[in-house]
């Protein structure tokens, strides 16, 4: 990675916190971070990566913060903006929000962070909970002799700790899917996509290997298992403690877990999905006088399942008043400062379909506002499902004393945040008549 010194800024370019790791740069380079700053947005042209000489700054905004990595060599930049949304990752974890306040209040602590996390420019330990055992917010008295390195620290699993001890073992899973999906108004689907990710929950003594199986199809069709049903991954990415060269050679996941909740693995699968809630509405403009909203929602997945709050957002026009709203099934609100409509339906089963009707007046004097005609978005979520079709088909846990431990898996399918369904308008010309 090679990041020679690392700065955390004010918006205004002050220093707040600053390490030089390697020593081979001038740490008053940073002085020239802001004036270029300033160019490029006075030039509308922000770039993640600016240079000043040999001097090269990579840097990242985080609320009223800069972070700012400097270095005169060839790093590895992808490296460099990983760590430092990673430090980011660490510092909420011990400051629940990290902003100039935050950093200002605990500068001990976070000089002793910036200490461990990285070493001669290269990153070390950034697990917030390794890091906790040993750097607190309470300081922290010095030692006689010389100082020993926690353990962890030095152990070949550097996210778990040794000794950990549970009366009940168990390992819950949770699979779940975001489906990201653009639709016409039209109805047909213009980009469709699933992001997923395992996470988990571990409650177990001692220092377990889990042995992960899904239905891979790289995996089936090594094993000549071809005619299964399978699901193809991409864009895969692990947890660290996931042995990479195992995955690569005969696709098992094998790992020793962090205690308690982390992220196992995301995936993406670029996949042509049909809508799972579908909506079909128009939205009738009357001339200067009212507008009026009609929507069908109709949930396209089996009736075995159910989306639970499920939230159907439908844009109005800004200067709509006097709401009134009918529904087979559900609530309705007006939320003006989002100029939408919320639909709100608890549980809805699959195979179903409900109605909604809105009706709202308009000034008398037509707004010279050109308003776009914004999407309606949807937001839901379906237990014990995935749209994908990943299964978990076994989870085994192998521990040297031989407790017996209980694995829970759980699927959820939830919208992601671009789901968006586009809807009807017609703007309609009629006398002022009364509904």
């Amino acid at each position: 990675m090679s990041a020679s010194a690392i700065f955390i800024l004010d918006l205004k370019g002050k220093v707040l916190i600053s390490r030089n790791y390697m020593g081979n740069m001038d740490m008053n380079e940073i002085d020239h971070f802001m004036p270029i700053m300033l160019r490029m947005e006075e030039d509308a042209d922000t770039s993640p990566l600016v240079t000043h000489g040999s001097s090269h700054f990579l840097w990242i905004k985080h609320r009223n913060l800069y972070l700012v990595a400097m270095t005169k060599k060839n790093a590895n930049a992808a490296l460099v903006y990983s760590f430092l949304y990673k430090i980011v990752e660490v510092f909420k974890e011990y400051f629940k929000e990290l902003e100039e306040e935050s950093i200002r209040d605990n500068f001990v602590t976070v000089y002793e962070l910036m200490d461990e996390v990285m070493d001669f420019g290269f990153p070390q330990t950034t697990d917030s909970k390794i890091l906790q055992e040993y750097i607190t917010q309470q300081g922290h008295k010095l030692e006689v002799g010389a100082p020993r390195p926690p353990a962890t620290v030095t152990n070949a699993v550097s996210w778990r700790s040794e000794g950990i001890k549970y009366r009940k073992n168990e390992v819950f899973m949770d699979v779940i899917e975001s489906v990201n999906l653009l639709v016409s108004a039209t109805g047909s689907v213009l980009r469709s996509e699933i992001v997923g990710s395992i996470k988990l929950k571990v409650v177990l003594s001692g220092m377990p290997e889990l042995r992960l199986g899904l239905n891979d199809k790289v995996l089936f069709e090594i094993t000549g298992r071809e005619k299964s049903k399978t699901v193809e991954l991409e864009d895969v990415k692990f947890h660290q403690c996931v042995r990479l060269s195992r995955f690569e050679n005969d696709r098992t996941i094998s790992f020793i877990p962090p205690d308690g909740e982390s992220e196992l693995m995301s995936y993406r699968l670029n996949t042509t999905v049909k809508p799972l809630i579908w909506i079909e509405s128009v939205i009738e403009k009357f001339s200067h006088s009212r507008v009026e909203i009609k929507v069908k929602a109709k949930s396209q997945f089996k009736s075995r399942s159910t989306a639970n709050n499920v939230a159907i957002m439908v844009p109005v026009p800004s200067d709509a008043d006097s709401p009134k709203f009918k529904t087979s099934t559900g609530s309705c609100k007006y939320l003006p400062e989002k100029g939408v409509v919320q639909w709100n339906i608890k549980s809805f089963p699959g195979g179903k379909e409900y109605m909604m009707r809105a009706h709202f007046g308009l000034p008398s004097v037509e707004s010279e506002e050109l308003e776009g005609k914004r999407p309606i978005t949807v937001d839901f979520e379906i237990p014990y499902f995935t749209v994908s079709g990943i299964q978990v088909r076994y989870l085994k846990i192998i521990e040297k004393s031989g407790y017996q431990a209980l694995p829970w898996v759980r699927y959820i399918t939830q919208s992601g945040g671009e789901w968006i369904l586009s809807s009807h308008w017609n703007s309609i010309a009629v006398p002022l008549t009364p509904v």
